[in-house]
């Protein structure tokens, strides 16, 4: 477990350094009650996200199964894109001395069309703290014009939208801990 002082954060590829691309949301939650043990079944595994997400459908799995791993391929479509090629960058599986970690590449070609392609990277960092609790972290950094339209709207779609996957990921873990 890590203290508040020295807890993890996504690691970037210099491509999506925040600040430098088109749009950048990110959203956290820390809860008590819960395990990253618990929020890494429902995360890592791609099956389930159409369980407890509403903006996510058309999902294809990696050929070796639903858990995500790095270097997998998998496709899923949401905030309105097709379907969108994925590959996983980064996925630790949380322990006692192991941050989890999940972070995937999504690219979007616009069908030919520059003004509606899209590239993105969506990280997560689950931890376990002190007290019972675990920290949620999701961030995604995106460049292209949709991602620069996104980003000047008010509410903020993609913000909000990730808010309700951390509160839907929370919510089902509570549920599967209880069941």
């Amino acid at each position: 477990m890590t203290s508040a002082h020295t807890s993890p954060t996504i690691i970037w590829p210099e491509k999506f350094l925040p600040g430098t691309t088109d749009n950048f949301v990110s959203n956290e939650t820390i809860v008590k009650g819960l395990s990253s043990a618990d929020i890494w079944k429902y995360l890592a595994d791609i099956t389930k996200w159409e369980t407890y997400y509403w903006n996510c459908s058309k999902i294809t799995p990696p050929k070796s199964g639903p858990m995500l791993e790095k270097g997998n391929k998998f496709s899923f479509s949401t905030f309105g894109f097709p379907p969108l090629p994925s590959e996983v960058y980064e996925s630790v599986t949380p322990s006692k001395t192991e941050v989890g970690r999940l972070a995937w590449r999504a690219v979007f070609d616009g069908d030919g069309d520059d003004d509606k392609a899209v590239d993105v990277y969506h990280a997560w960092v689950i931890e376990d703290l002190d007290g019972d609790r675990v920290r949620i972290l999701t961030q995604e950094s995106q460049i292209g014009k949709p991602a620069a339209e996104l980003s000047t709207k008010k509410p903020n779609p993609m913000l909000n939208g990730h808010q309700d996957w951390l509160d839907g990921l929370v919510k089902a873990a509570r549920e599967g801990k209880q069941g």
